[in-house]
């Protein structure tokens, strides 16, 4: 690519410790950016049960990462290595912004903010617990305040996580809210049928966790039609090791082995292939948490919105932000995740209710097209840039 002398370079670097395709709002907005002629840069690492999750090749975008390091002392000096390859990278390439997107990176960020010609935004994509461990945490949340104030500008996917953010940081530098919404080229045509005479499929995508896939369903689909089965696509995170057997070995107790399928985590254009084969989409959330990235998901989660994408109807759970978002609109129902019985009682009314069950895709698909799309979430964003 070529510029005129008095163009200016449109340099954007994205920093995370972590593996940057495990955040799809990332990939989303550096392409929006890259079609705008922005020239994006990724620095990251590899991630526990995610490296497999890759962003599809843009030629605007460049990828770097560094392999994932273990917690331990080795990680404090792949910490140390990370950051002054980014600083390296920053002095050399000269970006005219810089997107932090995680707590661990805000120590870096904050740094950064010190450097001439440099801005920078911080985007946080799960707010930090209240009980913070580690005395190296503890000094990425301490940065993390610093940051807030000394950011262009920062971004939260929930509005509730949006003013404990100020509150908590002080902050007089403006946070906006942009949901994790979809891309608007992923919406797929309308649909004209669901499932088939044999199955139905329901679908969970993410993290594989109990909080979010509660044994509970597994229980619920042994007390279906046999022609109800689950579609599992994920990975399991460090503090869930062994859940994915577990759901296996339950299967097995229940006898519906051969209606549990089991995919690892998947590259997002092959994600969403798997959710246009799959019928209903299943997005749960604890009825009762203390962490405030289970409570405030309305908008951070991006399950509801891909399998809306898709045209699935959705099953959430029966609290009040969640149905007042996705139920009452029409777009599916809501249950206890913690009540097989209920959980069997709503699949079952999609069985008997196809009609409705297909008018709930649509609309779902249509309000993605229409708004809840990245293209117009991110254009605030995009307007400070």
């Amino acid at each position: 690519m070529t510029y005129s002398k008095k163009q200016p370079l449109k340099r954007i670097l994205y920093i995370q410790y972590t593996n940057p395709a495990g955040y799809p709002p990332l990939e989303h907005s550096s392409r929006i950016l890259g079609s705008d002629r922005w020239e994006v840069l990724f620095l990251g690492t590899g991630a526990e049960g995610a490296n497999a999750l890759k962003f599809p090749p843009h030629p605007q975008i460049t990828i770097y990462q560094i392999p994932f390091c273990r917690p331990g002392w080795r990680q404090k000096l792949h910490y140390i290595q990370f950051c002054l390859w980014v600083l390296m990278w920053v002095l050399r390439w000269q970006p005219k912004w810089i997107y932090a997107s995680d707590i661990l990176i805000c120590p870096l960020a904050y740094i950064l903010t010190f450097l001439p010609q440099v801005k920078v935004i911080y985007h946080e994509h799960d707010s930090p617990t209240t009980t913070l461990e580690s005395l190296f945490l503890r000094w990425c949340s301490q940065a993390r305040i610093k940051l807030a104030s000394a950011a262009n500008f920062s971004i939260l996917p929930n509005q509730a996580r949006v003013e404990k953010f100020v509150t908590q940081t002080r902050t007089h530098k403006p946070v906006f809210c942009v949901w994790n919404c979809p891309d608007k080229e992923e919406v797929v045509s309308q649909r004209l049928q669901y499932g088939d005479d044999n199955d139905t499929w329901v679908l969970y995508h993410g993290s594989i966790v109990p909080e979010r896939l509660p044994i509970t369903v597994i229980d619920a689909i042994s007390r279906l039609p046999k022609k109800f089965k689950l579609r599992v696509i994920g990975y399991e995170t460090l503090g869930s090791r062994g859940y994915v057997n577990k759901l296996k070995v339950v299967a097995r107790e229940l006898d519906v082995t051969d209606r549990l399928q089991v995919i690892e985590a998947l590259p997002r254009k092959n994600l969403l292939k798997w959710c246009e084969q799959s019928d209903i989409g299943l997005a749960f959330m604890p009825i009762t948490s203390d962490d405030i990235n289970l409570v405030s998901m309305t908008g951070a989660s991006n399950k509801p919105f891909d399998y809306l994408a898709c045209g699935l109807p959705l099953v959430v759970s029966n609290l009040p932000d969640w149905e007042q978002m996705y139920v009452e609109p029409g777009y599916g129902l809501a249950c206890n995740p913690e009540d097989t019985d209920n959980i069997a009682d709503v699949l079952r009314w999609y069985l008997e209710h196809p009609t409705e069950m297909r008018a709930m895709g649509e609309r779902g698909r249509q309000r993605i097209l229409e708004e809840w799309n990245y293209q117009v979430q991110f254009q605030l964003v995009k307007n400070q840039l």
